[in-house]
């Protein structure tokens, strides 16, 4: 297994069964840590629901996303298969779900989006801070959220 690879898997194992279940927790009791939102995908093969933390990329009406592990990241993989998707967001009114549509995009320099969401204040900074440093293989995903 060469270095990236092993990293990959070691990041993998600690976000699964560390800090994912962590912070879903915190949203399940309605108090989601900042700079943290959830990605709602439907199961390419399932069709259930599929919940993964994320960064807060909300701007306006368009969330920004980075997938770590670019195409190879499972809900990546569903929005491929069904880009319709659900995140939710801490917005002035509240914690909120918002729909839209999400569509990856080749040509975006992944490394500055999650630079550029960063500048939505320190909490969102450490986030994407730690999902470049924890990023393999990074791949920009943009969600064109529905009017409210």
């Amino acid at each position: 297994m060469d270095g990236t690879a092993a990293k990959e898997r070691a990041l993998r194992l600690v976000q699964k069964h560390a800090v994912n279940p962590v912070v879903m927790f915190a949203h399940d009791l309605g108090f989601p840590p900042p700079g943290d939102a959830l990605l709602e995908t439907i199961g390419r093969r399932t069709g259930l629901p599929r919940r993964t933390p994320v960064c807060d990329g909300l701007a306006g009406e368009v969330f920004w996303l980075v997938a770590q592990r670019g195409h190879r990241s499972d809900w990546v993989r569903n929005i491929r298969a069904n880009p319709r998707v659900r995140v939710k967001v801490r917005t002035a009114s509240g914690i909120r779900w918002r729909t839209g549509t999400a569509r990856v995009l080749e040509d975006d320099d992944p490394r500055e989006r999650q630079r550029l969401i960063g500048e939505g204040g320190v909490a969102r900074r450490l986030c994407a801070g730690a999902s470049a440093a924890a990023a393999t293989d990074p791949l920009t995903v943009r969600v064109d959220l529905d009017a409210v």
